[in-house]
């Protein structure tokens, strides 16, 4: 996404946080929603411009992060947001913050004199296990650190927590989430986290549905699908070839796409088997790099030259016959002088 533009309705001495912000929509925000409201904020008091993947480059999320955060706060009314016919975010409008009348939300510092919240005080640990599920907690803890490779520290285990309980994840789904991010070398809870967030907000709910949703957005399998003319997301059996080409073959994605591009020009039908038998062959030849796909290319041009060359040679052999001077003769000529013997 491009450089949006930025305006605001509200009145340009509000460049900064206003109470009921604070009172009343920060404390259902997450960290994430937060930091990008602020950093508008900054934003608009610099009068600079952003845009989604500078936001996410600033605090290390996915576009898909940031704009989960940004559509969480237009649902507010904080914000608005423009999208052009493609459906590019274009500009994000600051929104005066609307009064809020229910006082009842307001936490009060201990020591303030002027409003008392009524509402019953939060537990200071909000994912705590349930007793009921010791049995499953210690399972969770111990498939983490299995995963992980290291001792969890209590925030670490507040998120499985969290996760297990609030998103209510079953165990399977927890094991391949767990097994999922392990796999991407994300080995931060934090990062975990997110990405339980984003399942439950599609509402995976079963590690198959999950196991789908990964090999859809997962960047070499979309990519491949897409490099082979497939806009669908691929079967089991299909992700099947995919993977072996990444795992077993070792190849990086700029030869597999390589691989892609010839199946394409060379085949409407069975592109994936087809891109197999490419790929295979290079990677019996060993192949690693695009200069040993050129080498080979080379060695193969030469080769059918010295093939065609060796045909016409023994085409010419065999056909030695047609090589000879044909000779006329005159029949009635010879007729004659046989006559006249």
């Amino acid at each position: 996404m491009g450089k949006v533009t930025m305006s605001q309705s509200a009145a340009s001495s509000k460049t900064y946080i206003t109470n009921n912000f604070i009172d009343y929509y920060m404390s259902d925000a997450n960290d994430a929603q937060i930091k990008v409201y602020l950093y508008l904020l900054r934003m608009m008091q610099a009068g600079l411009s952003t845009s989604v993947c500078d936001i996410a480059d600033k605090f290390n999320d996915t576009e898909k992060d940031i704009m989960r955060a940004l559509t969480y706060w237009e649902k507010k009314g904080l914000i608005g947001l423009e999208y052009d016919e493609a459906g590019h975010l274009q500009s994000i409008s600051l929104e005066d913050i609307p009064e809020v009348p229910d006082s009842s939300k307001v936490t009060v510092m201990p020591g303030s004199r002027a409003y008392k919240s009524t509402a019953a005080p939060a537990p200071i640990a909000s994912h705590r296990p349930k007793k009921t599920d010791e049995k499953e907690n210690q399972q969770l803890v111990f498939l983490a650190e299995q995963y992980f490779g290291r001792t969890l520290n209590p925030a670490d285990i507040q998120k499985i927590f969290y996760i297990h309980n609030d998103l209510e994840f079953s165990m399977d789904l927890m094991d391949y989430l767990m097994q999922y991010c392990a796999e991407l070398g994300k080995k931060d809870f934090r990062y975990m986290e997110k990405v339980a967030q984003s399942w439950n907000e599609a509402g995976i709910k079963t590690a198959r549905q999950a196991k789908a949703r990964s090999r859809k957005y997962n960047k070499n399998v979309y990519t491949v699908m897409k490099e082979l003319g497939y806009d669908n997301s691929p079967a089991p059996a299909e992700a099947a070839y995919i993977e072996r080409w990444f795992s077993e073959y070792g190849f990086s994605l700029d030869i597999v796409v390589e691989a892609c591009s010839r199946t394409v020009l060379s085949t409407q039908k069975n592109r994936l088997q087809y891109a197999e038998g490419i790929l295979k062959s290079w990677h019996d030849r060993n192949v690693s790099t695009k200069e040993d796909i050129a080498k080979l290319d080379k060695d193969h041009t030469v080769e059918s030259i010295d093939n065609s060359k060796s045909s016409k040679k023994s085409s010419g052999k065999n056909n030695l016959y047609l090589q000879f001077q044909q000779n006329t003769y005159d029949f009635d000529a010879l007729e004659k002088e046989l006559l006249k013997n």
